[in-house]
């Protein structure tokens, strides 16, 4: 349940359960998990280097995940469950977990291009989430308020506590991201995605969903197991194709890329120095086609900052901010852009090579093209 719902999204966090290229905050989960399942266990001090190798992939997650064990080894405490059970006929009883998030902290005001770069990531903002986002980050808490009170009364402890703090864990965070979200003084603590907590918890909704409908549905039935997987498999093949229709869905190594895009960035890789300094459309990532494919990653060559992706690091790293800002407005205008233009972007921040439309504008030493794109150096 758990593989084929890898493509799922997380409410309006712009998340889905694994990014589908190579991201450290998959690998950074896939310790939180392990940790998870040592604290499951009772073996709480297995987990603590597990949570030390997701920090240093990912800290964010890692954050997200240490909370979590922390409340999931509380409510595995004997005294602490007993104290919750006597708690949950009362309305008010989650109320003493929502005031336990501290958020003292005092940041500088923010910079205008740091905010303009905020305001493109849209999922920051909490209070314009659209209802149905809001649905998928309150309905998975209701569901295990429900399982821990059904698995408490059926005996199923260890269930009845997994659910408990999985529950816990959301209020006290859902909480916080409403404070933040909700105070102008707070700003600066957006950037830490306070809503990314659902991520740990949508992954446990698939893995307790799979588990129930595999106990009380499908049993030892082999034909339901293979109508089931062959189903919700289709499911995520569906949407994985959907989601980058220009891209082949595995991609072979040592075979031609079928993406224009991918082509391009593979022959700047080979062909041109190392130290070759591009520009190119700073919209490129949502080009029709390109599916997502990063320049940077895949030709191995620096560009100009872009539109999109560069964006979330200038909020986290706010002192970049005019000098993407800068960037970005020089390139203003791209598909209109002619040998001038160029020439002005070498003058001003000493680029020598573009990847622009085939045909290319005139003027431009180009070096290659496929039926999209151009490699050139600018003169």
């Amino acid at each position: 349940m758990v593989a084929a719902m890898m493509t799922l999204p997380v409410a309006g966090t712009a998340l889905n359960l694994a990014d589908q290229y190579l991201h450290p905050r998959n690998v950074a989960t896939g310790f939180i998990l392990l940790a998870i399942s040592r604290v499951l266990a009772q073996r709480s001090w297995q987990a603590a280097p597990m949570l030390l190798v997701a920090f240093v992939l990912h800290p964010i997650m890692a954050a997200l995940g240490i909370s979590f064990c922390c409340i999931l080894t509380m409510v595995m405490l004997e005294p602490v469950h007993v104290w919750l059970r006597s708690l949950r006929d009362s309305p008010a009883g989650a109320a003493p977990l929502a005031a336990a998030m501290p958020l003292g902290w005092i940041f500088e005001p923010p910079s205008s291009s740091w905010r303009e770069a905020l305001e493109t990531r849209t999922y920051y903002f909490l209070y314009e989430w659209t209802w149905y986002e809001w649905l998928g980050a309150l309905a998975p808490l209701a569901l295990f308020w429900l399982l821990w009170r059904v698995a408490l009364r059926r005996g199923q402890t260890l269930l009845a506590r997994f659910a408990l703090a999985i529950f816990a864990y959301g209020v006290l965070h859902q909480a916080a991201a409403m404070i933040l979200a909700g105070s102008p003084a707070l700003v600066r603590l957006l950037p830490l995605q306070p809503m990314r907590y659902l991520h740990l918890v949508y992954y446990f909704l698939a893995l307790i969903a799979g588990s129930l409908l595999g106990r009380y549905l499908l049993k030892a039935n082999p034909w339901r197991w293979a109508t089931y997987l062959l189903l919700i498999n289709l499911g995520m093949f569906a949407s994985q194709r959907m989601l980058f229709a220009a891209s082949e869905h595995i991609e072979w190594p040592r075979r031609r890329p079928s993406n224009p895009w991918v082509q391009a960035f593979a022959w700047v890789k080979q062909n041109t120095p190392t130290n070759a300094y591009f520009a190119l459309d700073p919209n490129y990532l949502a080009a029709s086609g390109e599916d997502y494919h990063s320049f940077r990653a895949l030709a191995e060559r620096s560009q100009l900052a872009d539109g999109i992706k560069d964006a979330a690091m200038v909020t986290q790293v706010p002192d970049l901010g005019p000098l993407w800002r800068r960037q970005v407005d020089a390139q203003a205008g791209w598909t209109n852009f002619q040998l001038a233009d160029f020439e002005r972007l070498k003058k001003q921040f000493g680029v020598d090579w573009v990847l622009v439309s085939y045909p290319q504008p005139a003027g431009l030493d180009c070096r290659w093209h496929n039926d999209v794109l151009a490699a050139c150096r600018i003169p």
